[in-house]
């Protein structure tokens, strides 16, 4: 996978250099008209929990439809992080139509990080009698943490880890209404544990010697899902709300190493408040009847951006990911999404807005545990870019007990 990598600066910036000349609006330009330059170039910046410190520069390549609408876009980055050193990420996004959307990344750095990212999704406008989407990820992360499993657990027990897996997700639906889906997701996961990339701290492996989970090991979970969607709007809802249920298991002797049970309810309703302002909320509940049979990189976590991916996680923006782990999961977040700014560039029409948010969460061991104590707050102000009428670039800077982190990306957390 080395040639999918930008492992050095120069080379990087030689590729956007060759990306500027292959853009067909490359000459001629003026630095004083942004609408006149061959990519956008957008500065980055994340303090992570997990991987410090990153800072970086992306080129952005819109390509558009005849209508104005965005078709694609090309967002090659070369970014530099204090421990894990100088790298890139390519992507490329589609947007064939609504009712289809694409995209494909890899990228790594000098230090161990590597990733491989590709999904596709189709039925989104759930016209026909069937949707379908699926994603593959590979990905060696060095910069994961555990700290025990519970709510309460101490961040001097903070430990470092290589998660390595290799995961396929497939989501199949019936579209019984143009609002009811009932369907199957399946994921097939295998996944192994190493050192990780931070010698400050501990290995996991050290520091909890008896871990379920510490070898590595494969899954192949299976869950129905009943969805309700009334929104107005797949990727920039204004009203209306998506409301899931699922459950799902996975079993020894069926292509897994462990054996557990999951379900559990996510709802997210989008309030109009004026023309200018959305009160978006969001809940996860999910609980694991299990007891102690799941592996630790397979229970509930709360911490970081949540993941339509891995269906595990609570957006929880005061911490890193994964900063409590445990059986079940209650996360409740909401933010007032206000647009300041609206205006034509790039020929793609542009919006700016501005999303003060609360999230609260905790995670719990057994299922009879009080559901109202010993929630974990956080709060912060989000800064979103939205190219209409599918894209959504993020910036998220979140406040909790630790300090500040910084968080960015491509679509609404929820």
């Amino acid at each position: 996978m080395q040639f999918l990598m930008l492992a050095r600066l120069p080379l990087a910036f030689g590729l956007i250099l060759i990306l500027s000349l292959w853009s067909p609006r490359a000459y001629p330009f003026s630095i004083t008209d942004p609408n006149s330059w061959p990519f956008i170039p957008i500065p980055e910046v994340a303090t992570d929990p997990n991987g410090g410190t990153t800072y970086g520069l992306m080129a952005v390549l819109l390509n558009h439809k005849p209508d104005g609408s965005i078709s694609s876009i090309f967002a090659p980055d070369v970014t530099n992080n204090g421990t894990l050193g100088p790298g890139g990420t390519f992507r490329f996004l589609g947007y064939p139509s609504s009712d289809t959307h694409w995209y494909a990344t890899a990228g790594g750095t000098e230090h161990k990080a590597r990733n491989v990212d590709l999904f596709y999704s189709t039925g989104r406008d759930r016209q026909n009698w069937w949707s379908f989407d699926g994603e593959f990820l590979w990905e060696h992360d060095p910069t994961e943490r555990f700290y025990g499993i519970g709510n309460n657990t101490s961040v001097t027990a903070e430990s470092n880890y290589t998660l390595e897996q290799t995961y396929l997700k497939t989501s199949l639906a019936l579209n019984i209404t143009e609002e009811f889906q009932f369907g199957l997701d399946t994921r097939a996961r295998y996944v192994r544990i190493a050192t990780g990339a931070y010698n400050s701290l501990p290995y996991t492996g050290t520091e909890f010697p008896h871990l379920k989970g510490l070898n590595g090991g494969s899954e192949f979970f299976n869950e129905l899902v009943a969805k309700y969607d009334d929104r107005d709007h797949v990727d920039l809802p204004t009203q209306g709300g998506l409301y899931r249920v699922f459950v799902g298991m996975t079993q020894r002797g069926f292509g897994s190493s462990f054996s557990y049970f999951r379900f559990g309810t996510e709802l997210s309703h989008y309030f109009p408040l004026s023309k200018r302002v959305v009160l978006a909320t969001h809940a996860l509940i999910e609980e694991m009847p299990a007891g102690n049979e799941a592996p630790f990189w397979s229970l509930a976590r709360l911490g970081g951006q949540s993941s339509d991916f891995f269906v595990d996680r609570s957006t929880q923006r005061g911490w890193g990911t994964a900063r409590f782990t445990d059986n079940n999961i209650i996360g409740f977040n909401a933010e007032m999404r206000t647009k300041v700014f609206s205006a034509q560039m790039f020929d793609t029409k542009g919006t700016a807005e501005v999303a003060p948010f609360f999230d609260v969460g905790k995670v719990s061991h057994d299922v009879a545990e009080n559901p109202f104590i010993n929630y974990h707050p956080a709060g912060g102000i989000g800064l979103r870019a939205i190219a209409e009428p599918f894209v959504v670039g993020y910036l998220d800077l979140g406040y909790a007990g630790h300090g500040l982190s910084i968080f960015s990306g491509i679509d609404y957390p929820f």
